[in-house]
Order: C-alpha cells, then sequence, then structure tokens
C-alpha cells in the first residue's frame, strides 16, 4: 500500500474525528463559555488526555510496534508476534490498575498544582473539578489498552479501525453537551453538564477498547489473559518506553509545562488556550499522527530487512509531504486565526472578544504547525532502530528552551507568549532530530526535495498575501448570521485552497508526475 494511501485513510478518518471534535468545542464555547465551570472542566479532561497521548498513543506505540514487527515473519506466521501482545497485555494491566488508582486518591493535590488562581480560592468550583477529573480518569486505562489494540492492527496494516475509534469520543462528548444544553444557563446547569462530559468521556473509552477488539478478533488475531511475568521482551519493551515518553511526546509534556505557567495567568486563559488547541490540532492530528502512524512499521521493516534505500525514500516522501500539507495550513491559521475561531464559537456564553483572544493564540500555536509535525515524521527513524536515547536528548533540551521561553515571554505577552514559546522550541527540537539524523548517514535532505520545500514556502506565501487582503472585505459576516459565517469560512477556504494549489502547481511543487510517483512508491 502506498504512503499516499495509508495517510489518507488515517488522515481522512482522523478528519471525520476533528470535525466532530469542532462541533463538541463549538457546543462547549455556547453552554459553558469561558472560564468559570468551563474552566474547571478544561483542566480535568486535560489531565488524562495529556497522560493518554504521552503513554498510551506516544510512548506505548513507538516502543511496541518495532518490537512486534520483528516477530512478524515474511511468510506470515505471527506466533511470536501474538506471544509478545499477549506478555504484554497481562503485564499492562495490573499497571493501569494500580496507576489509575493512586491518581484517584491524589487527585485533589494534583489539580491543586495546575489550578488557576481563580479556581484555587473557589473552592465549590475547585471541588467539582476534582469530581469531574476523578470521574474521567479511567478513560486512561481503558485508552492505554486500546492502543495496544490499535498497534496490532496498524502494524497488520489495518490502520482504518484505529483512525475511526476516536470519533466515539466526540460522539459521546456531543452527546453529554446536547444533554446539558436542556438543563438551562444557569450555574447549577452548567455544574450538571460538566458531570455529564465527565461521564461521557470514560464511556468513549470503553466504547472505543470494545470497536478496536472487535477489528482484531476480525484479523484472527487471537489475545488471551495470562499471569504477568517479565519475560526479556517485555524487559525489552520496559527500556524503550520511558525514553519514549520524552521522544514521542514532546508536545504533550510542553502541554503539562503550560498548565504551570497557565495558573499564574487570568482567568480563561486555559479555555482559550483549549479552544485554539482545537484549531492547531485539526491539522496536526490529521497530518502528523498519519504520518507517524503510516511510516513507523514500515521504516521498521525497511531497517530490519537492511533497505536502506527503502527507509530513505520513505522518509523523504514522509518529509515533504509533512511540509506540503502544514505549511499552507500555519500560514492560513495564522492570518486568519481570529476570524476563524470568532465564526466557529462565538456566541451564547462565548463573546466577540473571547473569539478574538482565542484566535490570537491560535497565531501563537500554529507558529510551531509544521515543528511538530516533522518531529512526528523523525521520531519513528530513531524508534525504528530501537535507538530512545537521542530522541530524549533533544526532547529534553527542547523543554529547557521551552520552560527558559516562558519565563521571558508569558510575563510580557501573556498566553500569547506560552503559546509562542512551546512553537519556537518545537522548531529547535525538529532541528536537533535532522541535524542527529544527517550527522549519522541515517538521512538528509536532497537537493530536490530541498528545492521542492522553497518552492512549497513560496506558494504558501502567496496564500497567505491573499487571505491578508481579502480578510477585510468581509466585515462582519464572520460574526453574523450562521449562513453569514458559513459563507465567509467558505470563501476564505477556497481564496486559500485555489490560490495555494494554483502557485503550487504553476511552480512545480504539484504536478500529475509527483502524485503518480508518490502513488507508486510502495510502503
Amino acid at each position: 500500500m502506498s504512503l499516499i494511501r495509508n495517510v489518507g485513510t488515517i488522515g481522512g478518518l482522523t478528519a471525520v474525528s476533528r470535525v466532530f471534535g469542532f462541533a463538541r468545542d463549538m457546543l462547549l464555547a455556547r453552554v459553558l463559555g469561558a472560564g468559570g465551570v468551563a474552566d474547571a472542566w478544561q483542566l480535568a479532561f486535560q489531565l488524562p488526555n495529556i497522560f493518554r497521548r504521552l503513554f498510551a498513543e506516544g510512548a506505548f506505540a513507538s516502543a511496541f510496534v518495532p518490537l512486534f514487527n520483528q516477530r512478524m515473519t515474511n511468510d506470515g506466521d505471527i506466533s511470536d508476534a501474538r506471544a509478545f501482545a499477549n506478555q504484554m497485555l497481562a503485564v499492562l494491566i495490573p499497571i493501569l490498575l494500580v496507576f489509575s488508582a493512586l491518581l484517584l486518591i491524589v487527585m485533589p493535590w494534583v489539580m491543586g498544582l495546575f489550578a488557576s488562581d481563580a479556581l484555587a480560592a473557589d473552592a465549590q468550583r475547585f471541588d467539582l473539578g476534582v469530581l469531574m477529573a476523578r470521574i474521567a480518569f479511567p478513560y486512561l486505562a481503558l485508552m492505554s489498552l486500546a492502543t495496544l489494540l490499535a498497534a496490532i492492527l496498524n502494524s497488520l496494516s489495518r490502520f482504518a479501525a484505529a483512525a475511526a475509534a476516536p470519533i466515539l469520543l466526540n460522539l459521546c462528548l456531543v452527546g453529554a453537551l446536547i444533554l446539558g444544553a436542556m438543563e438551562g444557563t444557569s450555574e447549577a446547569a452548567k455544574q450538571t453538564t460538566g458531570i455529564y462530559l465527565a461521564i461521557s468521556v470514560s464511556l468513549s473509552g470503553l466504547l472505543q477498547l470494545l470497536w478496536l477488539y472487535f477489528w482484531v478478533r476480525r484479523t484472527q488475531f487471537r489475545l488471551g489473559l495470562q499471569r504477568p511475568r517479565l519475560t526479556p521482551g517485555v524487559r525489552e519493551f520496559g527500556r524503550l518506553v520511558l525514553p519514549a515518553v520524552f521522544g514521542a511526546g514532546v508536545y504533550q509534556i510542553s502541554r503539562f509545562i503550560d498548565l504551570f505557567f497557565i495558573a499564574t495567568l487570568p482567568d480563561k486563559s486555559i479555555s482559550f488556550l483549549s479552544y485554539a488547541d482545537r484549531l492547531n490540532q485539526l491539522p496536526m492530528g490529521i497530518i502528523g499522527i498519519a504520518l507517524g502512524t503510516a511510516i513507523l512499521p514500515a521504516l521498521s521493516r525497511f531497517i530490519a530487512q537492511g533497505d536502506g534505500d527503502g527507509a530513505f525514500r520513505l522518509q523523504s516522501n514522509a518529509f515533504e509531504l509533512a511540509m506540503l500539507l502544514t505549511m499552507p495550513a500555519a500560514i492560513a491559521l495564522y492570518i486568519a486565526g481570529p476570524a476563524i475561531t470568532s465564526a466557529f464559537y462565538v456566541g451564547g456564553a462565548f463573546t466577540v472578544a473571547d473569539g478574538l483572544a482565542t484566535g490570537v493564540v491560535v497565531g501563537g500555536l500554529v507558529i510551531g504547525l509544521p515543528a511538530y509535525v516533522l518531529v512526528k515524521v523523525l521520531v519513528p527513524n530513531y524508534f525504528a532502530r530501537k535507538d530512545t536515547r537521542t530522541p530524549v536528548i533533544t526532547a529534553a533540551v527542547s523543554l529547557v528552551i521551552n520552560i527558559g521561553l516562558n519565563l521571558v515571554l508569558v510575563p510580557r505577552l501573556g498566553i500569547f507568549g506560552l503559546a509562542l514559546g512551546g512553537s519556537l522550541a518545537a522548531w529547535a527540537n525538529a532541528a536537533m532530530l535532522y541535524a542527529v539524523l544527517h550527522r549519522r548517514g541515517h538521512y538528509h535532505l536532497t537537493a530536490q526535495v530541498t528545492g521542492r520545500i522553497a518552492r512549497i514556502m513560496l506558494a504558501a506565501a502567496l496564500m497567505g498575501a491573499a487571505l491578508w487582503f481579502a480578510l477585510p472585505l468581509a466585515g462582519d459576516a464572520f460574526i453574523g448570521a450562521p449562513l453569514e459565517r458559513i459563507v465567509a469560512i467558505g470563501a476564505i477556504v477556497g481564496l486559500g485552497l485555489i490560490v495555494f494549489f494554483g502557485s503550487a502547481w504553476a511552480v512545480g511543487v504539484v504536478n500529475r508526475d509527483t502524485i503518480g510517483q508518490l502513488r507508486r512508491r510502495q510502503l
């Protein structure tokens, strides 16, 4: 299966999930607004969600997939791979039970670490946040087990089921918000809505686990429960997974750092960052997750077979595709961010000022969008070689840079400085990862790929200029009636697509030969 087809499958289904995520956040903004219960909910939801992205999706998959693929033979015998998966399941279940129980007990202390001064000073709201976090936290354990099943499916080149699973989370949250909207707009009704949301998070984790188990069974891959044992495979996984937490999860670790700094900022700050991150996560999730998920199993197989040329070609394709898709998205969101956030979120409890403030935060986040995706593209080259040490070092250096930038920027620029600091640190991480690969001879940008990236940037700049001049012509349409907003968003998106792809075609970045070549390159 070709790289574009794999990325298209994963990215397309991830896009569906992100669309439902937008619907969820649009409802959330209108029902809960920003600040108050909304801030308490955002903090309660981020705790299990960041842990899930950091340990389950990032570190676990990065360590598990190469080891699993090593145990799959070319003649189709998967008995060793099945035994390894069963060993991992047996060890994972008790670890998750103990960790979840511990976090449920110490949740008030954990919430106190990240709560803003306004949230911590309001005892009723703080207690509500703790309750919501406790109800939602089982989601982490359920999704960690689901990630094991998703990694198996991805290793078997069955990408669709795992990519579709997050849709269930957003469906559950949308359902909870609809129920909450029926409760009314009072403070008590908002608190009830928060409880509905927390319940729906854990419910979605169970549904996703059952969904993935069904599809694993459809592949005739049988999992079974057994006594936990520290087998050589489990010990090797343990040596890989802890460094992978830093190597693959730098974005989520930076989100933890952000929570500490947000606690020093005014009320509503965590809501602004959460709503802004939804726009940033749309391209980052669709492109970054799709590329990282698609290339890790393939790189592992190329390297295990000693096919250096195949690994090089795959890395080049992924690098170029990442820039082709993220650079225009970043420039468009930077320029049109306030207009887009106003169109999507303003209404009900969410004011025009809230929409503009969220758009400013979007600008700070998307500066680092290409870098975050490049990290997703470059890190698998290390993990496929079982090198977890180097990504840890680069991630640690980037985190130090992030903290230093936050100390300088946040007091001066507020929540925008927080977003900007993370973006600049992400570029530093991507640059270090590439430099080490280049020095070791594992990968380097050829003159052809470098030239194409330069032309991508030119096409994106032309699109940005077109959007800059076109946005004032819309007037107040982005905060007008629903039909006006739809037309305004459609016009801006349409203009951006036409100018970018027209420019890309004119400068030779996109043409029939390129698309055909990418389709023919086999994983």
